[in-house]
């Protein structure tokens, strides 16, 4: 009998400034032209009303993010990305799963989001958690001028 080492563990952490490197990385890859720039995320980092989640493997390797704001009337899910190459293993999903547990910390009656319109895996991830689709935001990303769709969870 063999004994195969196990994957590298994937843990859901706070993030911090020394994430924001590999972030742009991944952010540059997924989405080329429409990506966040340094000064965005350090925006987010600073804002009280912020919730920003890392995906690190290992001891120090980015593999996913995601980013939730908090207010009195909603939550509004900012990011989820999840790098290339460790999409479809279930972390985008978890990623979401943790911003969602902090919009009900946070006693948000409902969270938000904007999906690209082309996106459909991440449309159905929203849609198994609970997510509808409410409306359209036309050209919203720029500058593709590809359309968002807005979807709402109740909570």
């Amino acid at each position: 009998m063999s004994i195969q080492a196990d994957a590298p563990t994937v843990i859901i952490d706070r993030m911090r400034w020394w994430h924001i490197d590999p972030i742009l990385v991944i952010e540059d890859d997924l989405f080329g032209a429409e990506r966040w720039t340094a000064g965005m995320f350090w925006s987010e980092l600073a804002g009280a009303d912020r919730y920003y989640r890392v995906a690190v493997e290992g001891l120090d390797e980015v593999v996913g993010y995601a980013g939730l704001a908090h207010g009195p009337d909603s939550a509004w899910v900012h990011n989820i990305a999840v790098r290339r190459d460790r999409q479809g293993r279930g972390l985008g999903a978890r990623l979401l799963d943790d911003l969602l547990a902090e919009a009900v910390r946070q006693e948000a009656p409902q969270v938000a989001l904007e999906v690209a319109a082309s996106n459909a895996i991440a449309q159905r991830l929203y849609a198994i958690r609970g997510f509808e689709p409410v409306g359209v935001r036309k050209a919203y990303y720029q500058p593709s001028g590809e359309d968002a769709v807005v979807m709402v969870r109740e909570m």
